[in-house]
């Protein structure tokens, strides 16, 4: 039986989900952006609207430059829990439709359909009624992409958007995939694209028609793999894990309003990324066995060091306390404009070497767990560190004589 893959693809998805969170579904229509506060230097555009896009606007430029060019614009705040549960509805939804569905990234994913003919129909009436059902259950639009492998299933929901059905076949490969521009194939970066231009390739087709020998000198084996792509070829399976492919590190930088040049000002801001990074690994049940610090200065110079975690954990004191360290022993002492923490080698055993010279951190865990729950039953700042509350001004006293 010939595969039948679909690729679903959420329309603009950070902006769709921040238009039904406000309940703005016209923000569609006109320039609108989902991106940060440009007065606290946080401004960068994340999503954006096809009608931002025909002013010029491009995704992660700053704010105060998408403003010059369109004054109007519509910005709508970043709100990346609403955006999960976006994310959690649509792969649930469409898991009734198949039990084999492999996320790909939080707003798309690719399901087999092969052999589900006979309770939905044919692919295509299928894919109509997915995004029927995902429209008036959800309250957005997804582009769906057919093909017999992941690759030209998704080269396919790339061909028209927003809110389209196409199939890429191999028959239809010259007529729809050769024609397009040779970034457009997935896997063709900035940096390849310009390479395989000096070797006349403009085209997918170009490129499916090239020399394979010539591609393997400029490009190593990876140009062999780039003509197999333009011709759609592809091995590639649909994971039916249950959770998909889990995360392999978890990481949260935050740009400060004013630049940062006091240690115990530094301080705060790495306490406060301890607790959103750990309280992410908790959510997800893994533990962190490394962690890294990278720091920003008012020069855009990016630098970063690592260091292993004596054990697994996703506790916040052991996390904050091991990002101090690595913090004080590479701070340059210049003025910092960004922060940033990020765990990785990640796992799921809690299992560690408990050691008669370090404080295990199963008290602190548990304290972890209680704030979790309390926070996630009356507000995400029921329960914080009362480093990072903000002084209250102080009342003024009435005398009375």
């Amino acid at each position: 039986m010939d595969k039948i893959l679909f690729h679903i693809d959420v329309n603009s998805a950070f902006l769709s989900w921040s238009c039904l969170k406000e309940h703005r579904p016209e923000a569609l229509l006109v320039p609108s952006v989902v991106g940060g506060d440009p007065q606290n230097r946080r401004g960068i555009v994340l999503a954006k609207s096809p009608a931002a896009k025909a002013k010029g606007i491009v995704t992660g430029e700053p704010l105060q430059q998408a403003l010059q060019k369109c004054p109007s614009l519509l910005i709508f705040p970043p709100d990346y829990d609403f955006y999960a549960l976006c994310s959690r509805q649509l792969f649930q939804l469409l898991s009734a439709y198949s039990d084999r569905l492999e996320v790909f990234s939080i707003d798309e994913c690719f399901l087999d359909y092969t052999g589900m003919e006979r309770l939905f129909g044919p692919p295509l009436e299928a894919a109509k009624q997915i995004q029927t059902h995902i429209y008036q259950t959800l309250g957005f639009t997804v582009n769906i992409g057919i093909g017999p492998n992941k690759l030209l299933a998704k080269m396919a929901g790339e061909l028209e958007k927003p809110n389209k059905i196409h199939t890429l076949f191999p028959e239809e490969i010259p007529q729809k995939l050769w024609p397009m521009p040779v970034e457009a194939l997935f896997l063709v970066g900035k940096h390849t694209a310009p390479k395989l231009n000096r070797l006349g390739i403009f085209t997918i087709g170009d490129l499916a028609m090239a020399d394979g020998t010539l591609l393997k000198v400029e490009l190593k084996k990876f140009g062999l793999v780039l003509k197999n792509y333009a011709n759609g070829i592809a091995d590639d399976t649909v994971s039916s894990e249950e959770k998909g492919t889990p995360p392999k590190s978890v990481s949260h930088a935050t740009t400060t309003p004013t630049d940062i040049t006091t240690r115990e000002d530094a301080h705060l801001v790495l306490l406060a990324l301890a607790q959103t990074v750990s309280r992410r690994l908790r959510r997800q049940e893994q533990f962190a066995t490394q962690l890294s610090v990278t720091l920003r200065d008012t020069s855009f110079h990016t630098y970063s060091h690592q260091r292993p975690l004596s054990s697994a954990t996703n506790a916040t004191k052991t996390i904050y306390e091991m990002a101090l360290v690595v913090f004080d022993q590479m701070w340059k002492r210049e003025p910092l404009r960004q922060l940033g923490i990020s765990l990785g080698q990640l796992t799921r055993s809690p299992l560690c070497q408990l050691s008669l010279l370090e404080q295990d951190d199963l008290r602190h865990q548990k304290a972890d767990a209680v704030a979790d729950r309390l926070n996630q039953l009356f507000g995400a700042k029921t329960v914080q560190s009362a480093a990072l509350l903000k002084p209250n001004p102080p009342k003024k006293r009435r005398f009375v004589e």
